[in-house]
């Protein structure tokens, strides 16, 4: 009778879904303290532009089925699961600049950007 034993590699550990800079958790905290009290900010990515991805933030109640609950600094912020893959180690921070702010992505996933940087591929 023989019986083999297998070994698994050590697995490399994934990075974080998502971290918040220090920028992008004092804005967040300050929408969660004000107009949007009691919901949390839901990420996804969805089709669009001439580079096929884009980011998407929406708010809601509560996480629902299909959302990863992720907490950094202090703050809930939920990410669609069918947007997982293409968000695993992204930096999600807030700028201000002379004529915008808002939230933005550095994602380490990307492997392209579009020229007007509404959209991006993997």
């Amino acid at each position: 009778m023989s019986t083999t034993t297998t070994t698994r590699r050590p697995g490399r550990e994934l990075p974080p879904l998502m971290t918040l800079t220090e920028a992008a958790a004092t804005r967040l905290r300050a929408l969660y303290e004000r107009g949007e009290q009691g919901k949390l900010l839901r990420i996804s990515v969805g089709t669009k532009g001439c580079s096929g991805l884009s980011y998407e933030m929406s708010w809601a109640d509560a996480p629902g089925p299909g959302d990863e609950v992720v907490t950094d600094k202090g703050l809930t912020v939920l990410v669609d699961r069918r947007a997982s893959l293409f968000l695993i180690g992204t930096v999600m921070d807030y700028e201000t600049k002379p004529l915008s702010s808002g939230f933005t992505f550095v994602n380490p996933n990307e492997k392209g950007r579009c020229g007007c940087g509404e959209s991006f591929h993997v």
